[in-house]
């Protein structure tokens, strides 16, 4: 496994792999991350070395999307174990980037994904999407890969992605993966450290809540906004949640659809997905979470 710390290491190491190849077709899948990896983020290196020739995992803590009073300078940093984890599951090289060599000077040019980065995390975290869409934009010019891995964890991350590439006519396709959890549904996070004990233990409320929305589509009359209510209901039952929000919205557009509408006539009659997603604080610590209907929940 290479590590390349600067743009032009990246670049020049994804040149000699072409000239190696010379006369075959190289694919090159990228794995962008903000370190501090877990299972989740192996599973999509793993995915990505199964579908491509070569795989790239960047590991950059992203200071364009956190807000001035977010977690910057105290989100978790290991690089050490990060590439240790990373050789572990076959990694060919890691884009290990400093702040200078992504950011020399403050960029003047920036990203920005209308309409779906307004909702959700975009209402309560302005300009984080914009963040995500100039880093990944750079990522994608400097590493050129024919397939990007994003975990569904991060729908809306997902969602704003796959509108910049479409938009942009970006030669990359973004691959979707599952969500990854622990064994009591909890969605894997590099936040996760953050919880105490019994933040832990209640935070596995969320998935508890999305379970019972899909339990109660079977219901072919529940609205959007029982099912709203239903969400809210089951995680205002650990003492510790504070609600963000909990919310139904089309996928990927991510459009609020009429309240009153039953969710079954959205996905059956409309073709059209609907996300159930939720942002809960637990102490400092906020966590996000979803799942996605798009067929019968039967």
């Amino acid at each position: 496994m290479i590590i390349c710390r600067s743009v032009e290491e990246m670049r020049q190491w994804l040149r000699a792999q072409s000239a190696y190849r010379t006369g075959k077709t190289r694919t090159v899948g990228l794995v962008p991350t903000m370190g501090y990896l877990h299972d989740g983020h192996l599973s999509l290196v793993k995915r990505a070395k199964r579908e491509n020739d070569y795989t790239v995992l960047s590991i950059f803590v992203n200071p364009l999307q956190f807000g001035p009073t977010e977690d910057f300078e105290r989100y978790p940093r290991d690089e050490e174990r990060d590439l240790a984890l990373a050789e572990g599951v076959g990694t060919d090289a890691v884009f290990l980037p400093s702040l200078g060599a992504m950011y020399p000077d403050k960029p003047l040019t920036t990203v920005q994904v209308a309409g779906i980065t307004e909702a959700l995390c975009g209402a309560s975290r302005p300009g984080h999407f914009d963040g995500v869409a100039t880093v990944v934009s750079k990522l994608f010019h400097i590493v050129d890969p024919d397939r990007a891995y994003f975990g569904m964890k991060d729908a809306q991350q997902v969602a704003v992605l796959t509108q910049m590439v479409n938009d942009l006519n970006l030669d990359t396709t973004i691959v979707r993966c599952p969500t990854l959890r622990e064994a009591d549904g909890l969605a894997l996070s590099s936040r996760n450290v953050y919880l105490t004990p019994e933040e832990r233990s209640q935070a596995t409320v969320l998935y508890k809540a999305l379970q019972a929305l899909r339990e109660a589509l079977k219901d072919r009359e529940l609205t959007v906004a029982q099912a709203e209510r239903l969400l809210m209901d089951t995680i205002q039952q650990s003492p510790l949640a504070v609600i963000e929000y909990a919310e139904v919205r089309t996928f990927p557009r991510l459009e609020a659809p009429a309240r009153e509408s039953r969710m079954m006539e959205w996905i059956e009659h409309q073709g059209t997905a609907l996300i159930a997603a939720l942002a809960v604080k637990f102490g400092n610590t906020r966590l996000i979470d979803n799942m996605v209907f798009d067929h019968d929940p039967e």
